[in-house]
């Protein structure tokens, strides 16, 4: 019963929506509707690479360390 909508019924729904409305507000809905879907896609595809900047913020403080010990290793061989 509920499944069965016909087009007939579709239009009307739609020409009461539009006069309760008007086509401006209706305009503006659909383009605040829009933007927001833009920016929701947008940071999606943003995301992963915020997930990828902080391991090379970690690889970076690994390549750090390794410079660090190299020379502290040197340091004591001199030492020696």
């Amino acid at each position: 019963m509920l499944g069965n909508i016909s087009i007939w019924q579709l239009l009307i729904v739609l020409a009461i929506i539009v006069l309760l409305f008007g086509t401006k507000k209706l305009r503006g809905i659909g383009s605040d509707l829009g933007s927001a879907i833009k920016g929701f896609r947008s940071s999606i595809k943003d995301e992963p690479q915020d997930e990828e900047q902080p391991s090379a913020q970690l690889s970076d403080k690994a390549k750090s360390d390794a410079e660090h010990a190299k020379t502290t290793q040197s340091a004591s061989k001199d030492k020696v």
